[in-house]
């Protein structure tokens, strides 16, 4: 299937091709959680020097996650959910390698991502909203597993989030799309 275009562009033009793939980085899936990426150097992406692993959300509505960055590489996963917290595992160029609370991803376009913060319910069961930082103020809402807010703050074990026009706190480890030790202000 490579060689029909390969043939259309020349010698020249299918050695680059072929030097150009044997230059990108190996290991295109997910990894491991706050594992960092091949190629980042002391905690920081090569190409924006941000930290890595890092959380972003989706712009977009529709992101496809692909084998390798580039559009020519096969489509592996479409996230389809605007505000889905993801993160951040390697960069190349325009592109950054990401993956879900589920562990699926590959390499989307930096353009279908944004640097607001969100974060996923992952519990068993609805977990109780508080009015404030502690597992003694009064429960505002139940936010059921699945459910996206925007992350307003984090401080020790509990996070501010709001979602639609309800805000409130829960616990850190209820969340994903925040790091276990991350203050966010």
């Amino acid at each position: 299937m490579v060689a029909a275009p390969l043939a259309r562009l020349g010698q020249a033009a299918a050695f680059l091709i072929i030097v150009g793939l044997a230059a990108l980085p190996a290991h295109a899936g997910p990894d491991a959680p706050g594992a960092a990426a091949p190629g980042v150097e002391a905690g920081r992406g090569p190409v924006t020097n941000l930290p890595m692993p890092r959380f972003v959300s989706m712009r977009s509505d529709v992101a496809n996650a692909r084998r390798g960055p580039s559009f020519d590489q096969r489509v592996d996963w479409e996230f389809v959910h605007r505000g889905q917290p993801l993160e951040v595992t390697g960069e190349y160029g325009q592109w950054r390698r990401v993956r879900d609370a589920e562990g699926f991803g590959g390499w989307v376009h930096h353009t279908l991502l944004s640097g607001l913060r969100t974060a996923l319910v992952r519990s068993a069961a609805p977990v109780p909203v508080r009015a404030g930082p502690d597992a003694a103020t009064p429960v505002r809402a139940m936010a059921e597993p699945g459910v996206i807010g925007r992350l307003e703050t984090c401080d020790g074990g509990w996070c501010e989030i709001a979602v639609g026009g309800l805000g409130g706190w829960l616990p850190r480890d209820a969340l994903w799309g925040v790091g276990a030790d991350e203050t966010i202000e």
